[in-house]
C-alpha cells in the first residue's frame, strides 16, 4: 500500500460541521499518525464561523483529544500546525478569492510547487451548486497539469433526491470536472467487511460455484439503527429512509454480493460490474404492492422540525430481484429502519436445503446453511452449518464458523471507513466510489419503488 507523497492540500467546506468533527478530521489525524499522508500536507478549513488560525488549530486539537483512541498530545499538536482557516459563506464570491489567495501563498511560499488539491464538500446538498460554480469561476478546479498538481472533488451522498436531480448534479459535475476527478462517497463501500466481499467471493473456490439461483434461496440485506433522527428532523423529513440509505448504502452492498467477476482488481472494471447489477434490478412480481412495506416509528412526528402530519417513512422493506442469468428468481429482501431493536448492518445469504438429509429417522428436515457478512458492529464473516451432536445420538445441531476483525486485529484499531475514503482519493483509486452509471442505475430502481410508494400503507412500529 503505497502513499502518494506529492504535496497535497485538503480543503474542507463545512469544516466545523458534524461530519468534519466526527469523521473527517479524526480520519486525517489517524492517517497522519500512521504516516499515510503525504509528508507535505496542509488542511484548509472553510466555514461561516469566524476563527483565527490559532483558534482553528485549537478547535482541531479539541476534536482530536476527544477521540476514543486518543493520540499523544505532541502528535496532535504537530498535526494541528498543518491547518489554516478561511471564513466565508458558501454563496459568497469573495470567500473563494480568499481561498484562492490562501492556496497560492501555500504553494508559492511554503511548498514551492503547485500542490495537489482535494476539495471535500462536507455540506448539505443544497450548497453543492453554489460551491461548484464558485470553484469553477475562481479557477480552483483547474489542475496544474501532468501527474502532479491534480484537483479532485469529494461529494457526499445523497446524489440528488430523484433521478432528475441526480442527472442535473451529474451534468454539472461533468461540465466542471473529468470523471477521474470526481469521487462520489458512499462510505459503506469503504467498510472492511464490504471490501472483503469481493475477496471472499473471487479469491476462494469454496463459495463462488454455488453463488447463483441454483443453490441460493434468498438474500437479506439489513441496515438497522437503534437511534431515531437525533436532531436531523428538518433534513430527514424531506428525505425518508428509502432515499437516505436505500438508494445508496443498501444498493451498493447488494451490488457487491450480486456482481460478476471483474477479472481484475481494476476500478473501472469493478464499477462497471456494480452498475450492470444495479441496472438489472427490479421489484419482485407478480404483485408490486406485495413487494413493498413502509413504516414510521412511534413518536417520530413529535421530533423537532418534523411535520405533525408527516407521512415520511423511517422504515422500509423491499422485495427485489436481480434480473439476470445468475440470479433470476432469487428474492433480495432489502430492509432499513430507525428505532429498531438493535443497530446492525449485515448481509445474510440463505442457501437452499439439501434434497436429502442424514437426519434421525422421522426428524423434520429444516437444515440450511447461512452465510453472514456483518458490516457493523463487530465486522466479520460467519457461516452456519450443521454437525452431529457429540454422543450416541445422530441428532444434528447448528455450528458457526466465524471470522471477526476484532479477534484478528487483537489490540490494533480497525481503520475507519473515512480513512480509506481519503487515502484512496489521494491515490486516485476510485474503486470504492460510485460512478455516474451506478448513481443513475440506483435511482432508476428507486424511482420504480417511489412510483408505488404512497399506495403502500404507512404502519406504526
Amino acid at each position: 500500500m503505497n502513499k502518494n507523497n506529492t504535496p497535497t492540500t485538503f480543503v474542507i467546506f463545512g469544516v466545523t460541521g458534524n461530519l468534519s468533527k466526527q469523521r473527517l478530521i479524526p480520519a486525517l489525524l489517524d492517517l497522519y499518525a500512521k504516516k499515510l499522508l503525504p509528508t507535505e500536507f496542509h488542511l484548509v478549513g472553510f466555514s461561516r464561523k469566524t476563527y483565527t488560525r490559532e483558534e482553528f488549530q485549537k478547535f482541531i486539537c479539541e476534536i482530536a483529544t476527544a477521540k476514543e483512541y486518543a493520540h499523544p498530545p505532541e502528535l496532535i499538536a504537530r498535526f494541528s500546525t498543518h491547518a489554516r482557516y478561511c471564513q466565508g459563506m458558501f454563496e459568497e464570491k469573495e470567500a473563494y478569492a480568499r481561498i484562492t489567495e490562501t492556496l497560492a501563498i501555500l504553494d508559492e511560499k511554503e511548498i514551492n510547487q503547485c500542490s495537489n488539491k482535494l476539495f471535500y464538500l462536507a455540506v448539505p446538498p443544497m450548497y453543492y451548486t453554489s460551491i461548484f460554480d464558485h470553484l469553477a469561476s475562481s479557477g480552483l478546479t483547474i489542475p496544474c497539469g501532468g501527474m502532479e498538481g491534480w484537483t479532485r472533488v469529494l461529494v457526499e451522498k445523497p446524489f440528488g433526491k430523484d433521478l432528475e436531480t441526480a442527472q442535473e448534479l451529474e451534468k454539472q459535475l461533468s461540465t466542471l470536472f473529468q470523471e477521474e476527478q470526481i469521487f462520489r462517497i458512499d462510505h459503506y463501500l469503504a467498510k472492511e467487511t464490504a471490501q472483503n466481499i469481493l475477496a471472499f467471493r473471487f479469491s476462494n473456490i469454496l463459495f463462488e460455484p454455488l453463488w447463483n439461483s441454483t443453490y441460493i434461496e434468498k438474500v437479506e440485506i439489513n441496515l438497522h439503527e437503534q437511534r431515531g433522527v437525533e436532531g436531523r428532523g428538518a433534513f430527514y423529513d424531506g428525505v425518508g429512509a428509502l432515499r437516505d440509505v436505500g438508494q445508496n448504502h443498501i444498493l451498493q452492498m447488494l451490488a457487491l454480493v450480486a456482481m460478476e467477476d471483474p477479472k481484475e482488481l481494476d476500478a473501472t472494471l469493478i464499477r462497471r460490474e456494480r452498475s450492470r447489477v444495479l441496472a438489472s434490478l427490479k421489484l419482485r412480481q407478480p404483485t408490486v404492492e406485495n413487494s413493498l412495506r413502509r413504516g414510521q416509528y412511534k413518536g417520530y412526528r413529535n421530533e423537532e422540525h418534523v411535520a405533525k402530519d408527516s407521512v415520511t417513512e423511517t422504515y422500509f422493506q423491499i422485495a427485489a430481484e436481480v434480473d439476470n442469468e445468475r440470479w433470476r428468481g432469487v428474492p433480495w429482501i432489502l430492509e432499513a429502519g430507525k428505532r429498531m431493536p438493535e443497530t446492525k448492518a449485515e448481509i445474510r445469504v440463505y442457501f437452499k436445503k439439501t434434497e436429502t438429509c442424514l437426519c434421525p429417522s422421522g426428524a423434520e428436515h429444516h437444515h440450511q446453511n447461512i452465510l453472514t457478512f456483518r458490516v457493523q458492529p463487530d465486522e466479520g464473516i460467519s457461516v452456519t452449518f450443521w454437525a452431529k451432536k457429540p454422543g450416541f445420538s445422530t441428532d444434528l445441531e447448528p455450528q458457526v464458523l466465524s471470522f471477526t476483525y476484532k479477534d484478528s486485529l487483537l489490540e490494533q484499531q480497525l481503520p475507519d471507513a473515512y480513512e480509506r475514503v481519503l487515502f484512496d482519493c489521494i491515490r486516485g483509486d476510485q474503486t470504492l466510489f460510485a460512478s455516474t452509471e451506478e448513481v443513475e442505475a440506483s435511482w432508476r430502481f428507486i424511482m420504480s419503488v417511489l412510483k408505488h410508494w404512497h399506495t403502500v400503507e404507512l404502519k406504526d412500529y
